[in-house]
């Protein structure tokens, strides 16, 4: 079909893509807690009248399933939860929730995948097998189990016959008519730590008399900030960073222990490997000065790993677009999940104003005529992973 006509396509969907999402983003709901924005997916995917719809995928996660004819299985997925924020904006479509708010662009995922299911439903006659529109919840967090919304959704077996996978991501740093792509890792390996330092409490004023943990932790934070350069090769990216540390009651008592919090973020699993053994040896410096420790690591998502391939088809989509060819930072994504199980590729589709509002900011807000753009590029990807053309 002619790509240009689905530029069209999806021109004609701009007042429906800013309705949808701007419904979303006043009323935003935290990761698990996604109730009424898969309702309304639904209610949306309803009227268009083509798709098989699974819900409460995952908790509140839905599936939809285009098919027409033998063809390979291409998954488009879109993230639906809104983080912990109280918005700080001035627009008639603020959140109405107080203390949440879409601050990822994860109301305007939701839009574009609506926008992308609504033009697929009307072109299915020019594409030869399956769709499945994958509408996850929390992304943002993990439940008790430590775990998010992809392995929710993976493990309920309903995209056990996908072949290859597509996502998008908001991007604010760069402006409308900007695609960012990177093969190979492009977003974080994200683990997290709590290291508990113990030892011996007293009267500030006879330290002498105590193991002070809180000077334990100076030696432990100094060799976990000099790990980069010194045990782990500069050229290659990964860091530890403490995001907590507690411990302490009075002014003049010190503690028995404290707590220290943190994340580890890498792109290659040789890095996280080492990252972690040398976090256990920085903890291991308070036992040399008479302390203890207790040291967890859980790991987290895994790095996301975009697909070469994947990415060409998506630069052949956005034809037009200023490419830019670098990893997206050390943040994390769970889509990441499916990237490691298939080719897949997430790209970052430049939405910036004119004053950047960064993620997860009370101030986020995007140029909302992207989407007009994620849409297109979506639905000609897809087409483009459908045909002989897209084969490997």
């Amino acid at each position: 079909m002619n790509p240009s006509v689905l530029n069209v396509r999806a021109e004609a969907l701009y007042s429906e893509l800013v309705a949808w999402r701007r419904d979303f983003h006043q009323y935003p709901e935290l990761s698990f807690q996604e109730k009424r924005t898969s309702e309304k997916v639904i209610e949306i995917l309803n009227g268009f009248g083509a798709y098989q719809i699974h819900s409460h995928v995952g908790g509140c996660g839905v599936v939809a399933t285009l098919t027409n004819g033998e063809g390979p299985t291409v998954g488009i997925r879109a993230d639906m939860d809104a983080l912990p924020i109280q918005e700080q904006s001035d627009h008639s479509f603020v959140s109405r929730h107080d203390g949440v708010m879409h601050a990822c662009g994860h109301d305007a995922h939701t839009a574009i995948l609506l926008g992308t299911a609504k033009i697929l439903s009307e072109i299915k006659q020019n594409f030869q097998g399956t769709i499945k529109l994958i509408f996850q919840p929390a992304e943002e967090a993990c439940d008790e189990k430590g775990e998010s919304g992809a392995v929710k959704i993976l493990q309920s077996g309903l995209l056990d016959d996908m072949d290859r996978a597509i996502a998008l991501h908001m991007c604010p740093w760069q402006k409308r008519g900007t695609l960012q792509l990177h093969d190979g890792p492009s977003m974080a390996n994200n683990d997290e730590f709590e290291l508990v330092i113990n030892g011996r409490g007293g009267h500030g004023g006879y330290p002498h008399h105590t193991i002070d943990p809180i000077w334990l932790s100076t030696y432990v934070l100094q060799a976990i900030y000099s790990l980069t350069g010194r045990k782990v090769d500069p050229l290659e990216v990964g860091t530890i960073s403490a995001g907590q540390i507690n411990g302490g009651e009075a002014h003049n008592i010190i503690p028995n222990q404290i707590v220290i919090k943190g994340t580890i973020r890498s792109y290659e699993e040789n890095v996280r490997l080492k990252l972690h053994e040398e976090l256990k040896n920085a903890a291991s410096l308070t036992q040399g000065l008479g302390g203890s420790y207790k040291l967890n690591i859980n790991n987290g998502e895994p790095a996301l790993l975009n697909h070469p391939f994947i990415n060409r088809v998506i630069e052949k989509a956005a034809d037009g677009f200023q490419v830019v060819k670098k990893p997206f930072g050390m943040g994390s994504e769970d889509f990441s999940y499916i990237t490691e199980k298939l080719p897949a590729a997430m790209f970052f589709l430049g939405c910036g104003l004119e004053e950047e509002r960064s993620l997860h900011h009370p101030k986020f807000d995007i140029d909302e005529k992207a989407m007009i753009d994620g849409t297109a590029i979506l639905v000609k990807s897809a087409l483009y992973l459908l045909t002989k053309e897209g084969g490997e």
